[in-house]
């Protein structure tokens, strides 16, 4: 099954590239907004509340750790500088100080229990999974990804452009399904499409190992294990419109580094545009037709 599908990816990049309403729908159109990119150090620009949430918390966990770092180190010069064998050739005798001791107890509790009290709430709003207004399925295989629309009854499967080909073969491909080359290996022949401003909850298991989804300007990751299906949601902002790229972070075998995750945040009427296609391409429930009554 999983070579007849690879023979049949360039048919589904063909027939994507004729039929307006396919998956890789305005692919060519769209801004590449979530991607890494080389010497950067930073997160991806934040797509959503979940992220934006992740981000604070982690520029404030960075802003304690600096500011700790900069107070035991100041401490430590402090010492080297003073309290040398040259500066204090008689060495104190005294071997407690209680309001020290009571200090280094108490302060550490204190910026302990500040870091859970800001990391609690950001971990409920992940984890604390509400009712979606889109649901998709994805199943990740050795080596793509499969994704199924749950409440529109259809689905489709996900491989890297250009997988198994030479590079420059690859990046042709990369370039001819409207992307730059240097989106080779993280490209798809076909993408998740989802709306900016919905809840949307992917619910997320592996077919055969371990892998793992996730987008990292959506600030989510869920491990793809067998035989059980969880669930992360997001909701992209309105007005970040664009193509966000993700990869398998789990090792899962010889073509880890080749199952990467395309996903399409559009308005609301261009999905329900894409969806009207999506069901007539992929068989899924056709749209509820409303026939006036003759009188």
């Amino acid at each position: 099954m999983q070579a007849m599908m690879k023979a049949m990816r360039p048919l589904t990049l063909l027939a994507a590239t004729f039929l307006g309403a396919g998956a890789a729908f305005a692919q060519t159109a769209a801004e590449v907004i979530g991607k890494p990119i080389p010497g950067a150090t930073g997160f991806q620009p934040a797509a959503t509340d979940i992220s934006q949430a992740t981000f604070a918390l982690d520029d404030l966990l960075l802003y304690i750790i600096i500011a700790i770092s900069v107070f035991v180190a100041a401490l430590l010069l402090w010492i080297i500088v003073f309290h040398n064998a040259k500066m204090n050739p008689t060495p104190k005798t005294f071997t407690h100080n209680t309001p020290i001791e009571i200090a280094w107890t108490l302060i550490p509790i204190l910026i302990l229990v500040f870091i859970g009290a800001n990391s609690l709430p950001v971990l409920f709003k992940q984890q604390e999974i509400p009712e979606g207004d889109v649901v998709i399925k994805v199943t990740g295989y050795q080596w793509y990804w499969g994704y199924e629309y749950v409440n529109e009854e259809f689905g489709f499967e996900s491989f890297m452009i250009g997988q198994g080909l030479p590079e420059e073969e690859a990046k042709a491909e990369v370039e001819a399904a409207g992307y730059t080359p240097d989106l080779w290996k993280l490209a798809t022949d076909t993408v998740v499409v989802v709306p900016t401003g919905k809840k949307v909850v992917m619910q997320v298991t592996g077919a055969d190992v371990i892998h793992s989804w996730t987008i990292p300007a959506f600030g989510v990751k869920q491990d793809a294990v067998p035989g059980r299906l969880a669930e992360l949601w997001f909701t992209v902002e309105p007005g970040m419109e664009g193509i966000y790229f993700g990869q398998c972070s789990e090792l899962c075998g010889k073509d880890h580094a080749y199952m990467p995750i395309t996903v399409q945040a559009v308005t609301e009427a261009e999905y329900e545009e894409w969806l009207a296609g999506a069901k007539e391409e992929y068989a899924g429930i056709p749209r509820t037709l409303t026939v006036a009554s003759a009188e």
